[in-house]
């Protein structure tokens, strides 16, 4: 099917508003992620979802609301994956911290990875009322909050402190992808959480 053909179906079959907005953000998405959010333009999301521009401006009314939604899809995903994580380890909370780092050592360790994104735009739009600013900073707190709970969990002296330890070492991994050798990221980020702990936990 050809992209005027597809802006076509899109546009004008009936009942599939949820379906063209979805298209849209996955497309935006892995644009977003693949190449930056300042690079990628409305027509080229447009052009590569196969809708008319019109049903981009129905479902996100600005640039900066897509970014946002984008962020806002990759903030459900992780915590998607960190709730299910969560489940396997109610009663342990090192083994569930364990598995949390080894979770992040084998993402930061995929051939395509680029970064967190939440990080990531961060980075490109300084403006701390941005939309998509307001997601990102949202979801590095609430990392802390639930790496707090666990340190809370643990019975550490201060797990606040804690938490901003093992916070610092989550997102330095996440932005030192490229500085890694291949599998070296989860067993760097065990014996470093292990370390933290230890010393935590010192009376």
């Amino acid at each position: 099917m050809s992209g005027s053909a597809r802006k076509a179906h899109f546009k004008d079959a009936p009942g599939n508003s949820d379906e063209v907005r979805d298209r849209i953000l996955r497309t935006a998405s892995a644009l977003f992620y693949q190449r930056g959010v300042r690079a990628v333009g409305v027509d080229l999301v447009v052009e590569e979802a196969g809708v008319a521009k019109t049903s981009l401006y129905r479902h996100f009314r600005t640039k900066d609301d897509l970014i946002a939604a984008f962020l806002q899809r990759e903030d459900e995903d992780f915590w998607n994956c960190w709730n299910r994580v969560t489940e396997l380890h109610k009663t342990d909370p090192v083994a569930e911290l364990e598995a949390h780092i080894d979770s992040i050592g084998e993402r930061v360790g995929r051939p395509n990875y680029r970064g967190c994104p939440q990080l990531n735009v961060a980075a490109e739009f300084p403006d701390l009322d941005h939309p998509a600013r307001r997601v990102a900073s949202a979801h590095k707190q609430e990392l802390r909050r639930r790496l707090k709970g666990i340190a809370e969990r643990m019975r550490v002296k201060r797990p606040d402190e804690l938490a901003g330890q093992l916070s610092l070492l989550i997102n330095g991994a996440f932005v030192s992808s490229q500085a890694l050798s291949p599998g070296e990221a989860v067993p760097l980020l065990r014996a470093t959480a292990r370390a933290l702990i230890a010393a935590a936990r010192k009376p």
